[in-house]
């Protein structure tokens, strides 16, 4: 009875949780900017810095945010996570293009790829914690960047 004096129902005790700092990633392009503009370093300082603040709890949280009864108060709050992390992959392709150590690509595509790999490990291990894979995050982040910079196939 009291709580719903201070809170109309549910949806509105939800909304002032995530305004709690705890509740919040706080990913934003400022995490990135520790680089070397060295692709190998860089791209592992990008998914760690990511997986370092997208703790099982706020995976646990964004996935209740998704509720249609919430969804539309609360996507411009989940959005900015991803919004940071792939803006901030953009930004540094193109500088990496403008120092000519890579070539013109489509940086949107390897920006979401990245983005895809590290949200789905760090999603997947938050969701199933070891039953899933035994890969360790550094042996995660370590793997799916030399596949991201060398390929698969042979040479």
């Amino acid at each position: 009875c009291t709580l719903f004096r201070k809170f109309k129902n549910k949806k509105d005790i939800v909304l002032s949780g995530i305004a709690q700092e705890k509740w919040r990633a706080n990913i934003t392009p400022e995490l990135f900017q520790n680089v070397v503009w060295e692709l190998q370093p860089d791209l592992e300082m990008f998914m760690t810095a990511y997986m370092d603040r997208i703790t099982p709890d706020f995976v646990n949280l964004s996935i209740g945010l998704r509720a249609p009864q919430l969804y539309d108060e609360t996507a411009p709050m989940i959005m900015k996570v991803p919004q940071a992390f792939i803006s901030s992959l953009i930004e540094y392709f193109e500088k990496m293009e403008q120092l000519g150590k890579i070539g013109h690509m489509d940086f949107e595509s390897l920006a979401m790829t990245i983005f895809s790999s590290t949200f789905g490990y760090t999603f997947l291990k938050s969701s199933f914690h070891q039953e899933l894979t035994s890969l360790d995050r550094e042996q995660f982040i370590k793997n799916s960047v030399a596949v991201f910079l060398n390929g698969i196939s042979e040479r």
